[in-house]
């Protein structure tokens, strides 16, 4: 790799963010496994709601780690829920949120999708500095990439960022960031990457997370396990060679890495710690 490209992988991997799963252990892990200049997110589970990642979120925040919760607009009840949310997470200190749609099904109030929330908080005086929105660089099971093109067009002005969903394909994903450049969509965008996960450690945690969205996230993800099982395994660093021309260019606007640790977070550590030392940074 040339030297401008081992400068632009060193970059991506000093600019991370980690996202967690509100486990019961997941507290002690991020604490001591991840420094506190790693952004940590936390996700939100359609069979738990979103109590664990607002409690989460709180505590972490409360130990000196930038948080962003997720606030999946399925799982908000109405206004008046949206509102508590907001005020909870202001008290402890968070300052960015990350505005999924959301898989709850039937949604648990009247928000059928992500807009109708980034537009109410707009209503409520835009109270975070940062807010995500989800891109699809593969296709979304249940909408056409045009459409998923068009509600980040939509959502641009309620929105600070982007973060794409897992892709392990090279060539997709750097001509995802062109297609969305070339729709005048100019967020900055997080690249989705899996850590260093195996396979059945990534079973074991789907299997954890509650039995009817662990039969979802399986169903809509197959092609995960065949890349996890393929010979020689899954090495996101070699993800990452192979886009980081792509992603390293001006025009790209890539943010930095979004890291899925599905909850594996002191190897996902240990594993950029070591490939920065490889590249010397």
């Amino acid at each position: 790799m040339a030297a401008s490209g081992l400068r632009g992988l060193r970059e991506l991997l000093e600019r991370v963010r980690y996202e967690v799963l509100p486990a019961k252990a997941t507290e002690d892990k991020v604490l001591a496994h991840v420094p506190r200049e790693v952004v940590v997110t936390v996700t939100a589970s359609p069979v738990k709601g979103l109590e664990p990642t607002l409690d989460l979120a709180g505590r972490l925040a409360g130990h000196g780690y930038r948080v962003v919760p997720h606030v999946p607009a399925r799982l908000l009840r109405d206004d008046t829920h949206l509102k508590d949310v907001v005020d909870r997470l202001r008290e402890v200190g968070v300052d960015d949120v990350f505005v999924p749609a959301g898989d709850s099904d039937p949604p648990a109030g009247v928000y059928e999708g992500a807009l109708p929330v980034l537009r109410r908080l707009g209503e409520l005086g835009r109270p975070f500095t940062h807010v995500g929105v989800t891109g699809y660089p593969e296709s979304h099971p249940l909408i056409h990439d045009d459409v998923t093109i068009q509600a980040m067009w939509d959502k641009r002005e309620h929105a600070t960022y982007i973060v794409s969903n897992l892709c392990f394909d090279a060539r997709v994903l750097g001509e995802w960031v062109g297609r969305i450049r070339r729709r005048d969509v100019s967020l900055p965008v997080y690249v989705g990457v899996a850590g260093p996960v195996e396979r059945a450690k990534l079973l074991s945690m789907a299997t954890k997370i509650g039995v009817g969205e662990s039969t979802r996230f399986l169903a809509r993800h197959p092609a995960w396990f065949l890349r996890f099982a393929a010979p020689g395994g899954y090495v996101p660093e070699r993800l990452l060679s192979r886009v980081e021309g792509v992603l390293g260019e001006p025009g790209a606007g890539v943010a930095g890495l979004h890291v899925f640790t599905f909850n594996q977070v002191a190897e996902t550590e240990r594993w950029r710690c070591a490939l920065l030392e490889r590249l010397g940074g």
